[in-house]
């Protein structure tokens, strides 16, 4: 009887496995930021993609939207943030802060992703090792 060696089939998924481990850290956009350390639940899994603005060391701000890097003011980010929540109401909201920047300035900018029409808004943090 013929059988079928499934060997070849075993090794490609294995190859596929290690790309996918390897660029799924890639596809996060974002800033690089040193996010302060905090312990806490995991937000649950969401289908959309977040919409992040982060703040680096310096106080300025950015936006993911697209593949632009460009530092962006305040006034704009609230006018992009309402626009994308008018087509999309669920979309969740992140705020990557770095630990450096003042309290006052990351919780400004939660009120004015708030005002932009963000039911809410979330902090990301790392876990402590």
């Amino acid at each position: 009887m013929a059988e079928i060696n499934v060997v070849p089939y075993i090794d490609v998924m294995l190859v596929l496995l290690i790309i996918f481990m390897v660029t799924a850290p890639m596809l996060m956009q974002g800033v690089k930021v040193d996010l302060p350390e905090a312990s806490a639940d995991p937000v649950e899994n969401q289908d959309s993609e977040p919409l992040i603005v982060s703040v680096d060391a310096s106080g300025q701000l950015f936006l993911n939207l697209g593949q632009e890097k460009q530092v962006l003011a305040l006034a704009t980010i609230k006018d992009r943030v309402s626009k994308v929540m008018k087509r999309n109401p669920e979309k969740p909201v992140l705020i990557w802060g770095d630990e450096a920047v003042a309290y006052g300035d990351v919780v400004t900018v939660m009120v004015a992703l708030q005002q932009a029409g963000a039911p809410s808004v979330g902090l990301v943090t790392e876990n402590p090792e």
